[in-house]
Order: structure tokens, then sequence, then C-alpha cells
């Protein structure tokens, strides 16, 4: 399953507004060292994020699961 920007976007439940922050995420993809531009454009496969064993990626592979009918 691809994650996608729309799903990072739309996560709710982790601020006022829906969505991670855009800075945060791209200092999570350097910290793991996931390509953020690759990414914005094409989407990560989950279970790259996934192995990274943070308990934010998991919640978001799985809203992304809930946004794509349970995949």
């Amino acid at each position: 399953m691809i994650v996608t920007l729309e799903h990072l976007r739309s996560i709710p439940g982790y601020g006022r507004k829906p969505g991670f922050c855009a800075g945060k995420s791209r200092e999570f993809f350097a910290a793991h060292g996931l390509d953020w531009a690759a990414f914005r454009h094409q989407g990560i496969d989950a279970q790259q994020l996934l192995d990274t064993g943070d308990a934010l990626a998991v919640a978001l592979v799985e809203w992304a699961r809930q946004c794509e009918g349970g995949q």
C-alpha cells in the first residue's frame, strides 16, 4: 500500500487541524533516511514507514488504510 501526502495532510486527532506538520515531517524523513521529495510526488510504501518503528508513522499507515477501505 502507498501512503500519500494527502494521507499525511488529513490524519485527524494530532492537533487543532487535521494532518501532520510538513516541517516536522521533513525532519522525520531526513532522520530515517527517507526521500521527502519522492514521497511528495509518489507516496511511500507503507512498510517503509512501519519499519521506522515510530508510533506516529504507524498511526499514519493505519489512517491511510482506513482511507483506502482497509487495504
